[in-house]
């Protein structure tokens, strides 16, 4: 019986894909093989030592401590692309109310309550204070072309914008996605340059933190409108509030709501709205679950973001074992597993390893049971990190 603890509410459809013969799902369990998570933040979580995977329904990991449950040989999952087309619809929301001033028009409006008869003549008197730029002939840059940026991208192409991307690390999956008329930049300031709308969708590394900053608004176009619904750390709010007053920028559209941006002229905050939406958050619970699954029962690894991608498709062999090692990727490991396999008279029958950076997974098939002194033998390696037997 493997036991799930969900950290926040999951979405039934996901959950309703745990087998009930042999899988505990519980918001408070003990002694967890997994924890399903959202937003909560684990970095003050103390996890029991069986747990062997945390799966975030979502696509952002800044609440979950990677450095610290990769040391404990813990994979962390994530569901990319599962919420992409529910950001994807905020951002183009973002860039028609940074540029029409429908949000103040609409306070304006409701400010005429009692004027009666008189309500559609002020109206129009009125109007003139809320003009803002169409969107159509517009250059927008985007900043980051993963699963979301891609999808923004071809929807301004459809608006009728001129649209600049810029990702050094663009995937052949993502570059076939996209539409033939974006255009790409060598660097970043060559988006900042030409746009006069700029998204962001990039994670929040130590190299993207603060990116945009004084430094990169003066390479600017005057009066450009920045859209951040990626990672509030993406933005210095000091330095993009004083170019919002000079006019250096015309409007920042955030997700990430903070006390210094409450409440001033040109800002719109939004409360980390980006995938909330039931389709999303049942995309990621049964994305998230299914990965889960995938890796208790069969070892495989996909949608990780701290391990190599690993899958084997072979079932594992009936009364033989599957040996799961999460090690440190350095040179003669494997041949110290088929020794002990070997003076155990155990046959390998498959074997798959895979390398990621400093750490390796290794998912070996093997005739008949093993026992718990050979899993103790591979587990006291000093390059291993963690056994796992999945048994036939």
């Amino acid at each position: 019986m493997y036991k799930i603890q969900t950290l926040n509410k999951i979405a039934a459809c996901g959950l309703d894909r745990f087998p009930r013969d042999s899988y505990e799902c519980a918001s408070s369990i003990n002694d967890a093989d997994a924890i399903l998570v959202r937003s909560q933040d684990m970095h003050s979580m103390s996890l029991p030592g069986t747990v062997k995977a945390v799966a975030r329904a979502g696509a952002g990991t800044n609440n979950i401590p990677i450095p610290e449950l990769t040391e404990k040989g813990i994979v962390v999952f994530n569901t990319p692309g599962a919420n992409a087309n529910a950001v994807k619809e905020l951002v183009m929301m973002a860039l028609l109310l940074s540029s029409r001033p429908a949000i103040k028009a609409n306070a304006w409006a409701n400010g005429l309550a009692g004027k009666g008869d008189e309500i559609p003549d002020l109206a129009e008197k009125g109007k003139s204070q809320f003009v803002g730029p169409e969107l159509k002939g517009k250059t927008l840059g985007v900043v980051g072309l993963g699963a979301i940026g891609a999808m923004v991208a071809n929807l301004a192409i459809k608006f009728g914008m001129e649209v600049i991307g810029y990702d050094p690390f663009l995937s052949v999956n993502a570059a076939w996605s996209l539409d033939h008329n974006v255009k790409h930049a060598e660097t970043l300031d060559a988006v900042y340059a030409k746009s006069d709308y700029i998204t962001l969708h990039v994670p929040q590394t130590a190299d993207t933190k603060g990116m945009i900053n004084a430094a990169s608004i003066k390479n600017m176009k005057n009066g450009v409108r920045i859209i951040n619904i990626a990672r509030g750390g993406l933005v210095n709010n000091t330095d993009i509030l004083a170019a919002l007053e000079s006019g250096k920028v015309a409007c920042l559209v955030t997700d990430f709501a903070a006390e210094e941006l409450l409440n001033k002229e040109n800002v719109i905050c939004l409360p980390h709205l980006g995938a909330s939406t039931p389709e999303a958050e049942d995309n990621c619970a049964v994305m998230a679950v299914n990965q889960l699954r995938d890796f208790l029962e069969n070892g495989n690894i996909v949608n990780s973001v701290n391990f190599p991608k690993t899958v084997n498709e072979n079932p594992i062999p009936a009364g033989g074992t599957r040996i799961c090692i999460a090690h440190k990727n350095v040179p003669d490991v494997i041949s110290k597993f088929s020794k002990i396999l070997g003076e155990a008279k155990l046959n390998i029958s498959g074997m798959i390893n895979q390398a990621k950076g400093e750490l390796a997974y290794n998912v070996m098939d093997v005739d008949g049971v093993v026992s718990e002194e050979t899993l103790r033998a591979l587990a006291n390696i000093d390059t291993v990190i963690k056994v796992r037997p999945i048994f036939g």
